[in-house]
């Protein structure tokens, strides 16, 4: 009977240690899956800042009085460039969208730009490489949501504080980027 009760106790602590295991590498693994793909959001990032010069010089040899728009596009890629935090990674990143709007929006005042291969490429790439931006923050989000599940939820919850792990915050969207576009006809 004592063997029996030794066994009990022996499983019964190797269970224990694999819960622990198991929430601590989870932890981990989740953790790094945000590492992840907030890496992969900088790297889109990273993409579309560099091929703004070409585009800049592209647009700049048909709109050459277009000055002022040229160097809101310049001084936007170089504060993306230099942002250390996200936030501040995602404000640049909607300064330069929004600069980048701008460009195109004066292509239509010029057809030969609008017909220009090299202009029509950048264009593209610049349109994927937004798909992916927004890929990206939807898997960060994703990513932070399993995470938060995790740690909300019991028996994560425990563990959680054990290992002290945090409840993380979502991108968010700034205020701006969420106010529907005038359309007119």
């Amino acid at each position: 009977m004592a063997a029996g009760y030794l066994w009990f106790i022996i499983i019964l602590v190797l269970l224990i240690a694999i819960i622990f295991i198991y929430y601590f590498n989870r932890f981990v693994i989740l953790g790094n899956r945000i590492d992840n793909s907030l890496s992969q959001i900088d790297v889109q990032l990273r993409k579309r800042a560099d091929l703004v010069p070409n585009l800049v010089k592209t647009v700049e040899g048909y709109a050459k009085h277009e000055k002022k728009i040229m160097t809101e596009v310049t001084n936007a890629r170089k504060a993306l460039l230099s942002a250390k935090t996200l936030p501040d990674k995602m404000k640049a990143g909607n300064q330069l969208q929004n600069a980048l709007k701008t460009i195109f929006a004066i292509a239509e005042n010029y057809p030969q730009l609008k017909a220009n291969e090299n202009f029509l490429q950048l264009q593209k790439e610049l349109a994927a490489i937004e798909d992916k931006i927004a890929y990206s923050r939807q898997y960060y989000n994703d990513s932070i949501l399993t995470f938060n599940n995790s740690v909300k939820t019991f028996p994560g919850a425990f563990f959680a504080r054990l290992y002290g792990q945090k409840h993380k915050e979502f991108l968010k969207i700034p205020t701006e980027m969420k106010a529907v576009p005038k359309v007119e006809f």
